[in-house]
């Protein structure tokens, strides 16, 4: 009894603090020697768990241990989850230890039936540490005949799954159905829908149309049958308002209009993902410092998204260098559009290896240094996370 009863303090201590772990430390090349005692701790318990009820069952002659569940370790380990895998899903989720065997088994049971590995759960239950504390068995195979038809074979389902395992919490009347109707209703297929449940695993619960955002969705002049229909319609349906109204303002205080700016998302829908701060740093860049028109970023919406730093900046200076020595070739007109959409190896040998060695080291080290160039003040930014979406 002195022994269980140490035995249940040292698992309460190890326990208090593991709840300190932070998830993304399972990640990391070294792992910390707090988790390594944890993980060594639930080995021997499982173990110790294991001898003593082998020995029961062979003192009472009962059936052997191995048929029989003894606790969530021993169906997780039986299910295919090594050691690691049953730590991090401890310190995920703790109270997995807890739940009911029965309950535990009949939904391990059905994940196994739809082809979820244990690899899998352990990025499940990362993602979503209630996933078993959940309803997955309540209505399933309506659920799952519903979204393989939606999804057109089992293995994109799966694929889906791993995205976005809340596709088995979800109400399929109430939430999945709906959505997938409004989409229906507003002329995005479901051959294009499919690869946005894929791409936005969060598109179900967070799509909201209402008159304001159609007029958004019919403004941006984007015809139902284009390819870039289904961009815009997901990403206005599941962004806020007071999002699209606060980056179309953004916008629109370089000169741009209403339907300038919607237009733009027309043709390139993912500037609604970008951030305030960087569309701003980049337009004034343009502006200032590239000596070029705003309207030049409706016929170029990449300098939106290039990084400022790494390529804007060290890009123009480096032709700014290459003017002043007087070398050719040089980097303006419509050759500076091309020069900053070419991937930084083929950058460097067009306008930086072409020349003799000892001026191509010159500019090599000019360039290398303006690429160092870090942004004023960077370390003491305060990031705010505003939440979801972008």
């Amino acid at each position: 009894m002195i022994s269980k009863f140490n035995g249940i303090i040292q698992f309460r201590f190890l326990f208090s603090v593991s709840r300190s772990f932070n998830s993304s430390s399972f990640h990391s090349s070294t792992p910390n020697t707090s988790f390594l005692n944890y993980r060594l701790f639930c080995t021997r318990e499982a173990a110790s768990a294991t001898k003593t009820l082998d020995a029961k069952a062979e003192i009472g002659g009962g059936p052997p241990c191995c048929d029989l569940p003894k606790d969530t370790t021993y169906i997780l380990r039986r299910w295919g989850c090594s050691d690691n895998d049953i730590c991090r899903i401890f310190l995920r989720r703790p109270s997995i230890r807890n739940m009911d065997l029965a309950n535990l088994q009949s939904k391990l049971n059905l994940l196994t039936e739809m082809g979820i590995t244990s690899s899998d759960l352990v990025k499940i239950i990362n993602c979503r540490p209630r996933f078993l504390n959940c309803r997955i068995n309540q209505d399933l195979d309506e659920r799952l005949q519903y979204l393989q038809s939606l999804f057109g074979s089992r293995e994109m389902l799966l694929m889906a799954i791993n995205r976005n395992p809340s596709l088995l919490t979800y109400d399929l009347h109430n939430k999945i159905k709906p959505v997938i109707a409004m989409y229906d209703s507003i002329g995005v297929r479901r051959t294009d829908l499919v690869p946005m449940l894929l791409s936005r695993p969060t598109l179900i619960p967070r799509s909201k149309l209402n008159a304001e955002k159609m007029d958004y969705i019919c403004r941006t002049s984007v015809p139902p049958n284009s390819k870039m229909y289904k961009y815009v319609v997901t990403l206005i349906a599941i962004s806020r308002l007071e999002t699209i109204r606060e980056k179309m303002a953004n916008l629109e205080k370089f000169g741009f209009s209403d339907d300038e700016v919607l237009q733009l998302f027309g043709r390139s829908p993912l500037v609604l993902t970008l951030s305030v701060d960087k569309v701003q740093r980049n337009m004034t860049f343009v502006l200032s410092m590239m000596k070029l028109p705003a309207r030049v970023v409706l016929d170029n919406p990449f300098l939106l998204f290039c990084n400022l730093e790494a390529v804007l900046k060290p890009r123009v200076l480096l032709a700014e260098k290459l003017q002043v020595m007087d070398l050719v070739p040089q980097i303006k007109g419509p050759l500076m559009m091309r020069a900053l959409r070419m991937t930084d190896k083929r950058f460097v040998g067009a306008f930086v290896g072409c020349h003799q060695k000892d001026v191509a080291n010159e500019l090599m080290e000019y360039y290398t240094n303006a690429k160092g160039i870090r942004r004023l003040a960077e370390s003491s930014k305060k990031h705010l996370h505003k939440g979801f979406p972008f």
